[in-house]
């Protein structure tokens, strides 16, 4: 299982690009870019609150749980 970021597809929606989110944002373009290729290991709340009012969108529709097919039982 995993968590897939779909910041780029909000961004494309709302035709901002990475710079202007940024600074609306007030994090760095490099933290954002980690965080659009879904690099990022952890997404603070406050980040992503910002994040949503920027974009005006819910958490949900940059956050999506994918089921990798994997039972969590066979990892253990």
């Amino acid at each position: 299982m995993s968590i897939r970021i779909n910041l780029d597809v909000m961004m494309a929606k709302r035709k901002m690009g990475l710079t202007e989110l940024a600074g609306k944002v007030d994090i760095t373009l490099a933290n954002l870019s980690i965080l659009k290729n879904g690099k990022a290991k952890a997404v603070r709340l406050s980040t992503l609150n910002a994040i949503c009012k920027a974009l005006q969108c819910q958490p949900g529709d940059i956050l999506e749980y994918v089921d990798d097919g994997e039972d969590e039982s066979e990892a253990l």
